[in-house]
């Protein structure tokens, strides 16, 4: 339970710092922009390469981690089925809220949670793994081609050379699968540029709170909704029948299955979504209608199955 209250804790007075600071209007009117383009242009590539370096890759096969991956990938689904048969957004908007739906938060809420309720921090970085490595660089990939509006086999494979955010995490994974020692006089400057990533990204979401009012962005109220019910409820529900039934985890496993399916939406969603402006405000709403909602769905979670 401390970790829950805990991280977000930490979440929420980041963004209330960055709300603060755009009603302060520090740093201009566009603050939020520069915030959004450092981070993903700097910080986060730097944060990618240097979690994605230690991480034990092989680690990614484990049945755990499929439960996610059966969790994730069915909510998202679930959210482009319902697109297509009611909302019809575009397909920039679209991906936007079925990453919303599947997309956890496993760095600055997961790794707490993991630590103070799970007990094992190792437990969330099969997550994290997979979500950098293989969701991130297609998300990014599809948006940057349906947003360009040009489709070629040389558009596609210049993808990893165009984006810094595939960069970071394919270099920490070449680190991790080779075993190279990586020299502190280049790792240290990357973890303190690492480390400025969710700060960045949590302050420019506060401050994209200033001004705006919740659910009344050109989606409509219907994507949101949709998107925060499959991320906060239905994700960890279809995580507790892959784990409980198809997989057979034991209640350890379970629980944890559970809880990191419960997660909120990242905040990196919402980065994504400001980097191509397309379905920003969807990003935001639901990263903030999430947030709100997880800490009762871990803790009603925890309650019954421990």
């Amino acid at each position: 339970m401390q970790g829950i209250v805990t991280g977000f804790a930490i979440i929420g007075v980041v963004i209330a710092a960055g709300y603060l600071a755009a009603r302060l209007r520090l740093g201009g009117p566009d603050a939020t922009t520069a915030l959004n383009r450092i981070g993903f242009f700097v910080a986060s590539p730097a944060l990618l390469f240097t979690v994605v370096a230690d991480a034990d890759l092989g680690a990614l096969l484990g049945a755990p981690l499929l439960v996610q991956l059966v969790a994730a990938a069915t909510v998202a689904a679930v959210f482009v089925a319902v697109n297509l048969l009611w909302f019809r957004l575009r397909v920039p908007e679209a991906t936007i809220g079925a990453l919303g739906a599947g997309y956890v938060n496993a760095g600055n809420i997961g790794l707490p949670v993991a630590v103070y309720v799970l007990g094992d921090a190792t437990a969330v970085v099969p997550v994290i793994g997979l979500q950098l490595l293989v969701v991130s660089p297609l998300v990014l990939l599809l948006l940057d081609t349906s947003t360009s509006g040009t489709v070629s086999w040389r558009f596609v494979l210049s993808q990893p050379v165009r984006n810094p955010i595939i960069l970071g995490a394919l270099a920490g994974a070449v680190v991790s699968l080779t075993g190279v020692g990586v020299p502190d006089v280049v790792l240290a400057p990357l973890e303190i540029l690492g480390g400025a990533a969710v700060p960045m990204i949590l302050l420019a979401f506060g401050m994209s709170l200033h001004g705006s009012r919740p659910l009344r962005g050109e989606e409509g109220r219907g994507p949101v909704v949709v998107a925060s019910v499959l991320k906060a409820v239905v994700m960890p529900a279809v995580a507790f029948v892959a784990a409980r039934l198809a997989f057979g985890l034991d209640d350890a496993d379970v629980v944890a299955a559970v809880t990191l399916a419960a997660l909120p939406t990242a905040q990196n969603v919402y980065n994504y979504a400001a980097r191509f402006r397309r379905g920003d405000v969807l990003a935001r709403d639901v990263v903030l209608v999430t947030t709100l909602a997880s800490p009762v769905v871990m803790l009603v979670a925890t309650a019954l199955l421990t």
